[in-house]
């Protein structure tokens, strides 16, 4: 007989794996074509000068320059005002 429990299952050992999002490149960084600023999930930033919006809305670079964030009072359709983040390569 054995003296020692037979090990179980654990129903937590699964996590996903971390997506990496966030900001890459902060204000006063230089920036060159293609290099990734801001990876995100929806659009919490949104592109402005010298910069795109990925299929993932991720914002990259399309110019070299030095990055920069701003911030915009913006009206919604419903006529809430809400402030909106832009990222530029200027």
């Amino acid at each position: 007989m054995a003296h020692t429990k037979a090990t179980g299952t654990t129903k937590l050992g699964r996590d996903s794996e971390s997506k990496r999002l966030g900001i890459k490149l902060y204000t006063g960084q230089k920036a060159i074509a293609g290099n990734i600023i801001v990876r995100q999930r929806g659009s919490a930033f949104i592109p402005g000068k010298g910069t795109r919006k990925g299929s993932d809305d991720t914002i990259y670079a399309v110019s070299r320059g030095v990055v920069g964030f701003t911030t915009k009072r913006k009206t919604t359709f419903v006529g809430k005002t809400r402030s909106i983040k832009i990222v530029s390569v200027l």
